[in-house]
């Protein structure tokens, strides 16, 4: 990693060259249209979170009430972050989204701390998680009475994890075709659940809506928070492949506005349905709350209910894993990450290397099948670093008044924004001192690799061998730089 730089070189490669075509640049194209917009988003959203979150919601609620209360809340939080994304994507319109914010914002040392959060914590965490519940949801109908091994779960999702970063490695258009058609899966599954819900609710079954038992404690409440906004993570990666995206700034918020509005209705009525036949009880002692549905109301043919779950698990592992590549790409291509990184494959025009190293670190993290520890990590280190992207807004208006705006929101809105992140993520830390603390400790380390591997002069034997070691990455996956790569 080297210093922040304002022109990239280009690695010459003789077999790029008599490849592609005199018209042909190598570089990300803008392939997406506004509906693969929509799923990207859509599909990066509803993962594992509406099928796990329940419980975590529940949990520090204490009523059926107060936790439909925070699902709304984290739905309307979610559309006003996304708000604010929408002017940030249309006026700076590079790949990497917040990091790309930050960097212009703010310079390379909080833009470095930005990344470092997604790159060891956020991203590869997110994808964990995900690819465990899908797992777990594969394996439930062969393990009908009982929990599943974790081990075999956790090979289960390894495999996930590296199919789709096959796919993503070969095709840009695989990898979009994918979420395609795993988010009308999970749309058709949990449509099925809300249609059930509304057959419930005419039945009568109402006598889970109460606000009894509800937490007292604020603390606990703001903690609910981490597991309902789990569920909504996802809504700003559409920013993150903007460079690919025909036309963003009709697009982008386009794509942003129907897919959270869409999302938000989907989760409360979905947890309706839960409700109208699971006790509270019941949905604290399930790890996979549609399962515990299913067994209840679609006997003989429950197993499909957990087999459509997986495949909405496994399409928002491809949406993760699709824009995070991209944020590293983003990375790499300011020096602040290893410089392989910023290659292209030279016949597929994917960032292969970024999406390699993005399945590496995910697979990491499944030396730990402890989900709600994982939430809690994710949900600390990802409210603090969009809080910062947000404040981007009011900042670029009294810095930069003159930057082209396509969408210019309302100052209140960020404002609002930045002061409930504020709260949920210091809140929190009254709660769950222990996971915060690790949380604030993993992002502490930031500090000194920055100053070591980025800000540092490096020897120059060392220089050369990573120089080495570059172009035998490059031989190795036929990878070179983007000829046309604008700075941030």
């Amino acid at each position: 990693m080297t210093e922040a730089r304002n022109d990239y070189k280009e690695v010459p490669m003789k077999e790029a060259d008599e490849i592609k075509k005199d018209d042909e640049v190598v570089g990300l194209k803008p392939k997406m249209t506004l509906f693969n917009g929509i799923t990207v988003i859509v599909g990066s959203i509803i993962g594992s979170g509406i099928f796990i979150s329940p419980t975590g919601v529940l949990k520090n609620t204490g009523s059926v009430g107060m936790s439909l209360i925070v699902w709304i809340a984290s739905g309307v939080f979610s559309m006003v972050g996304a708000y604010c994304y929408a002017e940030l994507g249309c006026m700076i319109q590079k790949t990497g989204a917040d990091y790309a914010y930050i960097m212009v914002t703010f310079g390379p040392f909080l833009a470095f701390m930005r990344l470092w959060v997604e790159c060891i914590i956020v991203r590869p965490c997110s994808q964990t998680i995900v690819a465990l519940t899908f797992s777990e949801y594969i394996m439930k109908p062969f393990f009908p009475t009982c929990m599943p091994p974790d081990v075999s779960g956790r090979l289960l999702a390894a495999v996930c994890i590296l199919v789709l970063t096959f796919v993503n490695c070969w095709n840009v258009k695989w990898a979009t075709r994918v979420q395609d058609i795993f988010t009308g899966a999970k749309l058709f599954a949990l449509g099925i659940i809300i249609i059930t819900g509304f057959v419930q609710l005419g039945k009568g079954e109402t006598q889970y809506f109460t606000f009894e038992n509800t937490e007292p404690d604020v603390t606990k409440i703001a903690l609910s928070f981490y597991s309902g906004l789990f569920a909504y993570n996802g809504w700003n990666y559409l920013n993150f492949v903007i460079e690919e995206l025909k036309d963003p700034v009709k697009n982008l918020p386009k794509a942003i506005y129907i897919s959270i509005s869409l999302v938000t209705v989907v989760y409360v009525l979905a947890n309706v349905a839960f409700f109208t036949t699971l006790s509270p009880a019941e949905v604290l002692g399930s790890k996979a709350v549609a399962v515990s549905f299913a067994d209840r109301l679609y006997r003989p043919v429950e197993f499909l209910i957990p087999i459509f779950v997986a495949l909405s698990t496994f399409g928002s592992v491809n949406g993760i894993l699709f824009t995070s590549s991209r944020l590293f790409y983003a990375g790499a291509m300011e020096g602040q990450m290893p410089e392989i990184l910023t290659m292209i494959q030279i016949k597929r025009m994917t960032p292969t290397p970024a999406v390699l190293f993005m399945a590496f670190l995910s697979l990491i993290y499944l030396s730990s099948s402890n989900i709600f520890a994982l939430i809690s990590y994710v949900g600390f280190a990802t409210w603090i670093s969009i809080g910062l992207a947000v404040l981007c807004v009011p900042w670029l208006r009294w810095t930069a008044p003159d930057l082209e705006r396509p969408i210019k929101v309302n100052l209140v809105w960020p404002i609002l924004y930045i002061i409930a992140t504020i709260i949920i993520t210091i809140v929190p830390m009254i709660a769950a001192p222990i996971e915060t603390g690790i949380g604030v400790g993993i992002i502490s380390t930031g500090v000194p690799v920055y100053l070591i591997f980025v800000k540092m002069r490096k020897p120059a034997f060392i220089t050369t061998r990573l120089s080495k070691m570059d172009h035998f990455m490059q031989k190795l996956m036929m990878v070179c730089q983007p000829e046309k790569a604008a700075p941030l």
